[in-house]
């Protein structure tokens, strides 16, 4: 298979010029799922925002799908980020919306036809068993059921790259085996599936390929 996500002695660095991530070098493939672990503060988050194009590194290159992105002209990304779908710990959830609402707003971001956007949405709804909660508001879901509607939004493109930022972090053992289902679900349907955690007991029963990180760096 060929790398689909491929990361060059990549470096990171924020405030005081302290290192997040320093040389990383980490490649996945086409139609892989991959773990990210490491424990709080390894640089879990930091890796998934620029494998997402959500960040440039400081040192280092990107590549997605044989291209080097790295200093990618910033009108290019919408366009390279139609192939992302993005969950992380930050997205929140619009709470003056329902249901159907959250997840058809980036279709409508992105410009489709009005016609299109209840059958697409319907269709995402129904993957992660929500279909039938399409007129709620997000605040009466548990939290199970809201970390799937943002599964559905994430997936509401059909992207080729599905990155998890901590999807099952909060979740009690059934909640969080359904949503790494789910995902699974996606990933047996050729979508390249990574998911930062710190729960590594999971992933081991798993038997799934991990990339671990402590204090920056490869483990």
């Amino acid at each position: 298979m060929s790398s689909m996500i491929q990361l060059e002695k990549i470096t990171k660095k924020y405030r005081e010029n302290v290192p997040i991530l320093k040389k990383i070098s980490v490649s996945v493939s086409e139609g892989e799922m991959v773990f990210v672990t490491g424990h709080s503060g390894a640089g879990k988050t930091t890796l998934l925002r620029l494998m997402g194009l959500v960040e440039k590194p400081s040192e280092g290159h990107i590549f997605i799908n044989g291209q080097n992105v790295t200093n990618i002209n910033p009108r290019s990304l919408p366009f390279l980020r139609r192939n992302y779908g993005l969950i992380f710990q930050d997205s929140k959830l619009l709470n003056d919306r329902n249901v159907f609402d959250n997840v058809a707003l980036p279709l409508r971001i992105s410009g489709f036809r009005r016609s299109e956007i209840p059958s697409r949405v319907r269709a995402a709804l129904d993957k992660v068993g929500l279909l039938k909660k399409e007129q709620s508001m997000p605040v009466t879901l548990s939290g199970g059921e809201q970390q799937r509607l943002c599964i559905a939004r994430a997936i509401i493109n059909r992207p080729a790259i599905l990155l998890a930022d901590e999807p099952t972090a909060n979740l009690d053992v059934a909640y969080e085996r359904e949503i790494i289902e789910i995902l699974k679900d996606f990933n047996q349907v050729g979508v390249t599936v990574v998911v930062a955690t710190h729960n590594t007991a999971m992933v081991e029963s798993m038997q799934a390929r991990q990339i671990s990180l402590k204090n920056g760096e490869l483990n």
